[in-house]
Order: C-alpha cells, then structure tokens, then sequence
C-alpha cells in the first residue's frame, strides 16, 4: 500500500492518468461517433480544395476582366451572388471566356474540362449566395410534361427565340440564341439566371417543374422525331417565314393561273 501511495504521489502520475483518459476518449468517439460527421468533415475538406484549385483558375481566366475578388471592373460585370449554376452555363457553353468585345457573347467550343468548371463554379458560389448548379433530375426530359412546356415556351420565351427555338434576332446587334443542340442542363441553367439580355426565371418565378417542363418540350420539337404536323414545316422559322412563303408562292401562283385564264378567254372570243 506504502508503495502504491507513493506512485500516486509521483509527479508524473497526473500525466500519465489524462494520456490515459484522453486516449480512452479518442477510441470511443471513434467507434461511437456518427459516420455522418466523418463523412461530412472530408467533404468540407474537398470543398475547400475545390475552391482553392478553382480560385486559381478564376485568377488566370477571368480576373482580368472581373477582378480577383469577382467583385467586378469597368470591362466585367461583379459575380458575387450569381452563383455556381451561372458559371456552369456560362463556361460551359463557352461563352466565357469572352474572345473579344461584342453586343453579345457567343457560344463556342469551350476551354475547361468539367473538373475544371466545376472548381471555378465553387469558387465563385463561394463569393456570395446564388443558384446552384441542378441536379439531373431537375433538368431530365423524361420526366417533364410535353404540353405544358409547350404553353409556357410560347408564353414566356417564343417572342425571343421562336416558337419552336430556333432563334430570333433582338436589338443593337444582340440576338436570342437557337436552342437545338443545346444540353437540357444549360437550358436549365439559362433560364434560371438569365444570361445577357435573358430575363432570370427563378423558382419563385417559375417553379423547377415548369422549367422541366419547358426542357421536355424543346427536347421534344427538336429532337431527331420532331413532329412536322402537315408536312415541310419550314425549317420551324415561325409565322413570318409562312407568311411570306404564303405570299410569294401562293399569290404568285394565283397570278399566273389568273394570267393564264385571262389569255385562254381573249383566244376564245377572236375564235
């Protein structure tokens, strides 16, 4: 008993008890703790790389224009708020970066990978709260309703880009885009934050199953088994190029069978 007292009594015997009681600690947190919260603080971990690895990018292709901070310059617009969903549309179409100075910023091949993309797009959610990029099943075709895309489009976006997408021309040099060939995601995306001279359709706006929807009816006008309903359809241009087809043909053909009956009936009466 002497002896054992005496070990108690030993300097480092506090030490050795905490060691002890932290190492006991440690193990049962370990085998106890939630796997969520592991889980949860690796993710945090590559979202932090992530935003690192895209800041670097953001510094080297877009900095320039929109300054270090995103916060803007007289040659960009700020990207604080305009978030992920903005720079995965925006990047992805190739559109940014930006050529050259112009009305509008046209699509074109674009210069990231998705890997890429997507660390620029987390840098910049970073700046400011905004729209994050969709999940595939917001955006999917198959799960919207053809009809009721239909109404909306023609609603909300044919005066811009035609009734079937294909396009128009606007003011000053700027224009709304064809649809075809674009992905449902960056259809999404564009509704959502209103690229350019877009108007941005949020989800207090329009919900995403109507977004969904309207993906699905594009999906379905200009997808390899588009309905023609009568035949040629004019390369889907709209009323005005039927109208004008109506007047140059139709009447033209008018005429000429007018002419025709006016000469037929002069050659009659001298018989």
């Amino acid at each position: 008993m002497k002896k054992l007292s005496a070990r108690r009594r030993h300097p480092l015997a506090a030490l050795l008890v905490l060691l002890i009681a932290l190492a006991a600690t440690g193990g049962l947190y370990a085998t106890f703790a939630p796997a969520g919260t592991a889980q949860a603080q690796g993710e945090t971990s590559t979202q932090a790389q992530k935003i690192e690895e895209g800041k670097k990018l953001f510094a080297v292709g877009c900095a320039s224009c929109h300054g270090t901070g995103g916060a803007g310059t007289s040659d960009g617009p700020s990207l604080v708020g305009v978030g992920a969903a903005a720079v995965d549309f925006q990047v992805g179409t190739g559109r940014m970066p930006l050529q050259q100075p112009g009305a509008q910023a046209p699509r074109k091949p674009r210069m990231y990978n998705d890997d890429e993309i997507e660390a620029m797009a987390a840098f910049v959610a970073s700046l400011g709260p905004g729209p994050a990029i969709p999940e595939a099943k917001e955006y999917d075709p198959a799960g919207g309703d053809i009809p009721n895309g239909g109404d909306l489009f023609r609603t909300n976006c044919a005066q811009c880009h035609n009734f079937t997408g294909k396009g128009g021309a606007l003011t000053d040099g700027k224009y709304a885009p064809s649809l075809q060939g674009v992905s449902p995601k960056h259809i999404y995306e564009a509704m959502e934050t209103g690229p350019q001279n877009m108007p941005s359709f949020p989800h207090t706006v329009l919900p995403s199953k109507d977004k969904q929807d309207i993906v699905a009816f594009l999906e379905d006008v200009n997808g390899p088994d588009a309905p023609t309903e009568g035949g040629f359809d004019l390369g889907g241009l709209g009323p005005v190029a039927e109208g004008l087809f109506g007047w140059i043909f139709g009447l033209g053909a008018m005429v000429v069978v007018a002419v025709w009956v006016a000469a037929h009936t002069a050659k009659a009466k001298k018989s």
